[in-house]
């Protein structure tokens, strides 16, 4: 994982509707990315109030907290994703309805606290799946949401969605 890329993903490598993510990656590595990523986001939750975890920027939008549990689920999803298309698992893996999950997942009862832990929880197993794969293991491909994806792709793809909410949170609502 140490020195890959962006810029070395095939555009065949995942859907085009995930470009604006990838290319939100810049010129970091992944792994680079992953743990940047890390301090992204501790600094960004230490800089909201408790009381503003609940606050949406308008109807119908998620709330700060729904935000970052969104991060959460989708990161487990893509890892999850990236595990089976690393072990060769040709099954195609089905789509997952976001705003579903947002409304299940309770995060306006959440403390940010336990959000935060989640996330740290959740991005060291990330990093510690992506330093297991080897080069063949990240070039492997795998359906999911009906388009063929990279193990790698993923990874950057974690990056990239992270960037692009940080980057609604600091514009929408903080």
């Amino acid at each position: 994982m140490v020195g890959l890329k962006v810029d070395e993903l095939s555009p065949s490598e995942y859907h085009p509707y995930y470009e604006p993510y990838i290319q939100m990656v810049g010129e970091s590595d992944l792994s680079q990315c992953l743990t940047s990523g890390i301090d992204e986001m501790v600094h960004l939750v230490n800089g909201i109030d408790q009381e503003h975890m609940d606050y949406a920027y308008d109807t119908d939008k998620w709330t700060i907290g729904e935000v970052l549990v969104h991060l959460i689920d989708t990161e487990r999803i893509f890892q999850y994703r990236a595990l089976r298309f690393a072990r060769g698992d040709k099954t195609p893996l089905t789509s997952f309805d976001q705003n579903r999950y947002v409304m299940a997942s309770k995060a306006n009862k959440k403390g940010k606290e336990v959000i935060l832990k989640d996330f740290l929880a959740v991005r060291q197993a990330t990093i510690s799946l992506y330093e297991m794969f080897d080069t063949d293991e990240l070039r492997q491909m795998g359906i999911a949401s009906d388009a063929e994806m990279s193990v790698r792709a993923l990874g950057f793809l974690i990056c990239g969605h992270q960037k692009h909410h940080l980057r609604i949170l600091r514009e929408r609502y903080l």
